[in-house]
């Protein structure tokens, strides 16, 4: 037996003992998350204030960390009696878009970027999501680390909007029209919403969210007061922001850090696959469905990465299956908390520290060399 061996195993047994268990565990997560929109939309008009921006914030986040995040993995496809609606096929297609997931980011998109790109290069020049190389810019600014780090602040808190969604489209667009010219994300040509990137980005991404979030939503308070609809557009520009930084630290941290590997080579084996999507990733503290959904789920990162397709509840029991064999096999094996994981990224986006450049190396002793 081998680590692919060993691997392939814990992924059998999970995906044989996949039910209705789990389909129910979705439901239980999924009734927390919509109860934090009803309750938070639900006291948003009353006045600007913490609770409803808080309950806000987390309905954003889980509907993304969690319902869409591991339904379009097709985490919940081939368990039999699944309703459609929690199917890659079914959930936030079409009009279900803005009953599951209403965000800046395009769905169709972000399966493409997310689930294609990312997983399949993970920590590569390949991975869209590499944050050393995307932040490079600012990383080769002489400016004051403390300068650098106001500006990661405000990135965080808007994040969504001026990186993700732009982004993620424009890996689509280049893959869909390999005849166009499409413009980087940060360009004023991407945002022109009458060039072709332009037309997409807003026509998909912007115009569906502002309309219904920070419109729509609003509105159906007049019939109270004036007032009490500028309390929920001022609640739920808020809670914007907080789901903007809340997500940051959960999303772009779990591969970034001066301890975690980048590489500079493609993978050549499943060894190697499995080998990087461990010593790439990183783990936040693992336990009860509260600390987990806090987390969005995301503190299974390892696992996510080993077995994209598994439920939420699936990475529960695989996680100390996985950290046993990655400890057999000396294989690096990183779970901090957030606050400890979101200070690496800082470092790394500043130019303060670098992620060490994994070199292949024998997986029988799992040996490494960094540069």
């Amino acid at each position: 037996m081998g680590l692919k061996e060993d691997l392939n195993d814990v992924r059998k047994q999970l995906k044989t003992n996949a039910s209705q268990l789990d389909i129910d565990h979705l439901r239980k997560i999924e009734g927390w998350i919509k109860a934090c929109g009803i309750l938070g939309i639900g006291t948003a008009w009353i006045f600007p204030n913490p609770v409803s921006i808080l309950l806000l914030s987390q309905y954003k986040f889980g509907s993304w960390t969690m319902l869409a995040h591991h339904i379009l993995h097709k985490g919940y496809d081939t368990i039999p009696g699944v309703p459609h609606r929690y199917t890659s096929k079914g959930f936030a297609r079409g009009f279900r878009r803005y009953l599951d997931w209403l965000d800046w980011i395009w769905p169709t998109a972000w399966v493409h970027e997310h689930n294609h790109l990312h997983h399949a290069h993970l920590g590569e020049t390949a991975d869209p999501d590499l944050v050393e190389r995307n932040i490079d810019w600012l990383r080769k600014k002489t400016w004051h680390p403390y300068l650098k780090m106001g500006l990661v602040v405000v990135m965080a808190l808007t994040w969504k909007f001026v990186y993700y969604a732009g982004n993620t489209l424009r890996t689509w667009l280049e893959r869909r029209y390999p005849e166009k010219n499409i413009p980087s994300y940060g360009s004023l040509a991407f945002w022109n919403p009458f060039s072709f990137a332009g037309s997409h980005l807003w026509l998909h991404c912007l115009l569906p969210y502002v309309l219904v979030n920070f419109i729509a939503l609003p509105a159906l308070f007049l019939f109270i007061s004036t007032k009490a609809a500028i309390f929920v557009l001022i609640n739920l520009l808020l809670a914007e922001m907080i789901t903007n930084l809340h997500s940051f630290a959960v999303i772009v941290t779990n591969h970034t850090g001066d301890d975690i590997y980048r590489y500079d080579n493609s993978i050549n084996s499943k060894e190697e696959f499995y080998f990087r999507q461990i010593a790439g990733s990183v783990n936040y503290p693992t336990g009860s469905d509260f600390s987990d959904f806090k987390h969005g789920f995301l503190n299974y990162q390892i696992e996510h990465h080993l077995w994209p397709d598994l439920t939420m509840l699936q990475y529960k029991k695989a996680q100390p299956m996985v950290q046993a064999i990655a400890e057999q096999y000396g294989i690096p094996y990183t779970q901090q908390s957030v606050p400890k994981r979101v200070m690496k990224t800082v470092q790394i986006m500043c130019g303060l520290k670098d992620m060490p450049v994994y070199q292949q190396a024998p997986l029988s002793n799992a040996a490494v060399q960094t540069t």
